[in-house]
């Protein structure tokens, strides 16, 4: 069973590893540290630092990579103050004791989460008893693969895990480890060009479960809401720059994950970015359909304990005005 709260001897075991990340979080108020992956769909975030758009916001931001287990400490530790993350994960960082406001989305997966499995494997049924190499409690990968089994009647008890990051996942796989891998783009391209390993059995256009968003500490929200505004603002400008320079905007996004803009087009294919519209479209209803939704599958596999309270809470939809 996954531990449900992070405590305070949690917090202080990880202390040396934050103590970095803190001192540059509070250097001063108007910073903002952002704590993501290189999951392509974070990306627009990378362009808008790299390409000055952040700064054209009046806004000073720093990108910090952690991996997505570690977030929520970073967040608890006061080390970042705003995550992009699945908004699965939100639900249960708020139900663990982390809360964290999201305030817009940056985008949703159209295939470009899924599962590899050998040649050999037909259907769900047939991974009973397998190997998963999937990443840890908590993360996006592990309950898309939780979502899925659930889908097909099974649970996460019927295979047998290994723990690996995405990208490690993704490796293993290809190199003919495990008998079947959960990951994401930029990595899960790896295993499309290399059939001979296996086959990717189903995807999200399959199951469409991941969808990302921004959130941030509550209190620094309360404390800054022009901020808050101007990094939201930020994003939707990064898309424009998008459709305006694709070639120039994917280079950018791409040298994050070490790909060409062409690698990194044609992985960013496989889901779609979500704008002003689509974000007030999703903040309306889906939003909260969707953490309904989730909750149980969370519960199930034992990354949370308790039912949240209060869906409300989780999102602010003022700022995607």
């Amino acid at each position: 069973m996954v531990k449900a709260m992070v405590n305070k001897v949690s917090l202080l075991a990880t202390g040396a590893l934050l103590a970095g990340l803190v001192g540059s979080a509070s250097a001063q108020d108007a910073k903002i540290v952002i704590g993501m992956s290189g999951w392509t769909g974070f990306a627009p975030l990378t362009l808008a630092d790299k390409a000055g758009i952040f700064k054209k916001h009046g806004l000073d931001v720093e990108i910090k990579m952690i991996p997505q287990k570690d977030r929520h400490l970073a967040l608890a530790a006061k080390a970042i103050q705003c995550a992009a993350t699945t908004v699965e994960t939100h639900v249960a960082w708020n139900a663990n004791g982390v809360p964290i406001v999201q305030i817009f989305q940056m985008d949703k997966s159209y295939g470009a989460d899924g599962l590899a499995v050998r040649s050999s494997i037909a259907k769900f049924s047939d991974l009973k008893g397998k190997t998963v190499g999937v990443d840890a409690p908590g993360t996006s990968p592990y309950f898309g693969l939780a979502w899925m089994l659930n889908k097909n009647g099974m649970t996460l008890k019927d295979v047998k895990l290994t723990t690996l990051s995405p990208q490690a996942a993704a490796q293993a796989f290809v190199a003919g480890q495990n008998d079947a891998a959960y990951s994401y783009e930029p990595y899960l391209s790896s295993v499309r060009d290399n059939p001979a390993s296996g086959k990717i059995m189903a995807t999200t256009l399959d199951y469409p479960m991941v969808m990302d968003t921004v959130g941030c500490d509550p209190a620094w929200l309360k404390a800054n809401p022009k901020s808050a505004k101007a990094l939201t603002d930020a994003y939707f400008a990064a898309l424009d720059m998008i459709k305006a320079e694709p070639a120039k905007a994917n280079e950018f996004m791409g040298s994050a994950v070490k790909q060409t803009g062409e690698q990194f087009a044609k992985s960013s294919a496989y889901l779609r970015w979500q704008d002003k519209a689509a974000n007030q479209k999703f903040f309306a209803g889906e939003l909260t359909a969707f953490m309904k939704d989730a909750t149980p599958i969370l519960l199930e596999s034992g990354v949370i304990r308790k039912a949240p309270d209060d869906f409300s809470s989780m999102f602010d939809a003022s700022f995607i005005k």
